[in-house]
């Protein structure tokens, strides 16, 4: 990683002012959560504790137990007791058998008491717990991996989208763009993935301008890169979606099958995919929990800002939103080297002095956040079809990205906007790459603005105006914010969305072993 040096000339009190700010703001989002309980956060603690597979209809098993324990107690008390309790009085000899007969309706579910409930807290544990040390084993696995094949030299690392719709064309590609250099291999998700309330099983062929993300094409892609990074001399990581509706689950599977990064922002699924913001707060928090746990680096998805916002007027609200998923990340336990927290080269090219801009933006980021290895997402929003305009682009952006010492860099491609890049493209965009890291990759060593000049100014008005917006959403409360449209300009109020049915508060008999466990992990 590289350690930003401190050349922006930044107030340390305004930037503890604004530290200070996002935890006000963070705190009563954190203890929402903590109250409250979802459909996800419940079937991830049975996919922890190793049930698998669907019905004849593709609906996994968990979520048939999971609808019927509802249906018979409700979801405020959690699963584990009613499952573990119809476990412990003889129901059914394993999860899977009972899954199969709660879906058949022979079996009724009650909540536990007495020594009953003892009995299946400390069945429930235990059936947690051994999931939870498959995920520690795999997370030494990667710590073993990593020091025998060794990290890539340079840095940022590089990171290229994969993604056909069928697993078995992209490990094919991956492997490829791992040859040509790619350090980090991301399979994106199938459109609409994000808003199915169950996570499909097995190995998908079928997909729309993404893969579907399962436990089993997580494990195909992660064995073919593990393959890779032994033939290249490094270990090539994988990185996927957790996010949407399932999202506790998807960073449950990853963390069982030793993914390395996971898309994981606080309110991407809430501004772009209108899922309820009380659903994705406390989805993710759980995921986080998950992710530190397993050893994951998340990427935050404050580039999608820019897309639907204008990337001068609506810098600041990139500084607030990395501020507050920094804030809930380390409250879930993630730890610096885990925070890739995103933002994106988007200001319009036609603007005077629009890659001075880039600079500031990318040097507040680094600065700010001096120890967490940011995203730096490439030009999309005015990528025009023009492939030669597309490609110089892209060549500024891999510029800002090696002087302003970012540690991920997102490759982009001169066809954005055109087509699903072909491998050719991919060929000709990491060669870009290259040659602007095998020119320049050292520059941030060398570049320093003036400290009174255009691009230290630009850095402290973003980040004042940070410190103005993160007051008003103190004052006001961030569900409030979002509700008004403060990000990405868009609305989405709390009580409204996709998903919020499957939130419950929890009761007072609510018992959870894996969030137990974590916690008393950290």
């Amino acid at each position: 990683m590289t350690r930003a040096v401190k050349k922006l000339d930044l107030d340390p009190v305004t930037v503890r002012k604004a530290r200070s700010l996002a935890r006000k703001a963070g705190r009563p989002i954190v203890n929402l959560a903590r109250q409250h309980t979802t459909v996800s956060v419940e079937r991830a603690v049975l996919r922890l504790a190793g049930l698998t597979g669907a019905d004849s209809e593709g609906i996994p098993w968990v979520n048939r137990l999971a609808d019927t324990v509802r249906a018979d107690v409700g979801l405020e008390h959690g699963l584990a007791l009613p499952v573990w309790g119809a476990l412990v009085r003889g129901e059914a000899e394993d999860l899977s058998v009972l899954a199969q007969k709660a879906a058949s309706g022979s079996v009724t579910f009650r909540l536990p008491e007495g020594r009953d409930a003892v009995r299946a807290r400390s069945a429930a544990r235990k059936a947690a717990t051994a999931g939870m040390r498959r995920v520690d084993a795999r997370r030494r696995e990667r710590d073993r991996l990593v020091k025998r094949h060794g990290d890539p030299e340079q840095r940022p690392w590089i990171y290229l989208i994969v993604a056909t719709g069928d697993i078995y064309e992209d490990i094919p590609q991956a492997q490829a763009a791992a040859r040509e250099g790619a350090d980090i291999i991301a399979v994106i998700r199938s459109t609409g993935q994000s808003l199915l309330d169950y996570v499909p099983e097995g190995a998908t062929r079928e997909g729309f301008a993404g893969t579907y993300a399962t436990q089993e094409n997580f494990r195909l892609m992660r064995a073919a890169l593990d393959e890779s990074s032994k033939e290249l001399g490094r270990y090539v990581r994988l990185t996927n979606y957790a996010s949407g509706l399932c999202m506790p689950e998807i960073a449950t599977l990853a963390g069982l099958e030793r993914l390395d990064m996971m898309l994981n922002d606080s309110m991407y699924g809430i501004l772009f995919r209108d899922i309820n913001p009380i659903r994705t707060f406390v989805d993710q928090r759980f995921s986080r929990q998950i992710h530190a746990r397993a050893g994951i680096i998340i990427n935050t998805g404050e580039d999608n800002y820019l897309t639907t916002a204008d990337a001068v007027d609506a810098a600041h609200t990139v500084t607030v939103s990395q501020l507050l998923n920094e804030y809930f990340a380390k409250e879930a336990g993630l730890a610096d080297w885990q925070l890739g927290l995103g933002h994106a080269f988007e200001i319009n090219p036609d603007l005077p002095d629009s890659f001075r801009l880039e600079l500031a933006h990318a040097m507040l980021a680094r600065q700010l956040f001096p120890d967490a290895p940011l995203k730096w997402m490439p030009p999309t929003r005015h990528m025009t079809g023009d492939v030669f305009r597309g490609y110089l682009l892209d060549g500024f952006f891999n510029l800002a990205g090696a002087m302003t010492g970012q540690g991920i860099l997102l490759v982009g491609m001169m066809t954005e906007a055109v087509v699903t890049p072909w491998i050719s493209d991919r060929d000709l965009a990491l060669q870009n790459v290259r040659y602007v890291l095998g020119a320049a990759g050292n520059l941030h060593e060398d570049f320093r603005p003036e400290p009174s000049g255009f691009i230290a100014q630009r850095a402290r008005q973003v980040l004042a105006e940070s410190v103005e917006l993160l007051e008003e959403i103190v004052d006001d409360g961030l569900l409030n914010a979002i509700g008004d449209g403060t990000f990405g300009l868009m609305r989405r109020p709390q009580d409204a969305g996709r998903g919020l049915e499957g939130v419950a508060k929890r009761s007072d008999a609510y018992y959870n072993p894996a969030i137990e466990l974590l916690e008393e992990g950290q």
